[in-house]
C-alpha cells in the first residue's frame, strides 16, 4: 500500500487550517526561512491529542522559537505550559513570540540544558511533548516519567529522523550513526516498556505516543 509519499503528504498539508492568523503568520515565516518547527500534520495530531487528554499542565522539551508551545496553549485555554530550551538565542526569540501572542502568563519558558532543568522541576505534568536533541530521548524519558501524573501522555517527535532510524541507506555518509543507534535503542525500549502503552506512527517525521500506566 502506497499510503505515505510526497503526493499524499502534500494533499494532507493542503487540508491544514491554522489556529489563528497570528500563528499562521509565524508558521509561514518559519517555513519560508526554514526555521525548524513541527510539521503541519504533526501539529494537527498533537493538538487533537491535547484536546482529548485535556491536561492541566503540559511540559515541552525543545521550545525552539516557541511555536508549538503557543499552539498547545492556544488549543487548550485552561492549561499551563512549561517549556525548556537549551539555546539562549532561540529562547530569546521564543520569549518575544510568546509575548507578542499574548501567552506569557500561561507559558513558562526555562532556558538551560534539558537534563539539568528537568532535575529542578517538581510539578506533576499530564502531558509531555519531547522535541529536542534526538540522541537524548531516553534520558529525557527517564527524567520526565518521574514528573508525570498517572495516565499521563508522552509524545516524542521526529523519531524516524527522515527515515534514518529505519534504514542506514538514508544516511550514506554515516554522519548520524550514533543518533540513529540511540533512537533505535530508545524505540525498542518504548516498545517493551512495561509501564506504558506506546504506538509509533509515520506522521510528520515520525512520532511515538505513550500513555503511562497507573
Amino acid at each position: 500500500m502506497n499510503i505515505i509519499n510526497d503526493k499524499v503528504t502534500a494533499y494532507i498539508d493542503e487540508q491544514y487550517r491554522p489556529l489563528s492568523p497570528e500563528l499562521e503568520a509565524l508558521r509561514l515565516s518559519s517555513e519560508e526561512y526554514k526555521v525548524p518547527i513541527i510539521m503541519r500534520d504533526m501539529e494537527g495530531l498533537l493538538l487533537n491529542l491535547i484536546r482529548l487528554k485535556q491536561p492541566r499542565r503540559i511540559l515541552e522539551i525543545g521550545t525552539a522559537i516557541g511555536y508549538s508551545a503557543a499552539c498547545m496553549a492556544e488549543a487548550l485555554p485552561q492549561c499551563r505550559v512549561t517549556t525548556i530550551e537549551s539555546d539562549p538565542a532561540a529562547a530569546e526569540i521564543a520569549r518575544e513570540n510568546i509575548d507578542s501572542l499574548g501567552l506569557a502568563e500561561r507559558i513558562t519558558l526555562l532556558q538551560g540544558k534539558g537534563q539539568e532543568v528537568l532535575d529542578t522541576l517538581t510539578d506533576a505534568f499530564d502531558f509531555v511533548f519531547i522535541d529536542a536533541a534526538k540522541s537524548h530521548y531516553r534520558t529525557f524519558w527517564d527524567k520526565v516519567s518521574g514528573l508525570c501524573s498517572p495516565r499521563a501522555v508522552i509524545v516524542c517527535d521526529n523519531v524516524l529522523m527522515r527515515g534514518t532510524t529505519v534504514s542506514g541507506e538514508y544516511d550514506p555518509r554515516r554522519k548520524h550513526r550514533t543518533s540513529i543507534r540511540r533512537m533505535r535503542d530508545f524505540l525498542s525500549f518504548l516498545t517493551d516498556e512495561a509501564e506504558a502503552h506506546t504506538c509509533i506512527l509515520p506522521v510528520g517525521d515520525g512520532v511515538s505516543i505513550s500513555i503511562l500506566k497507573g
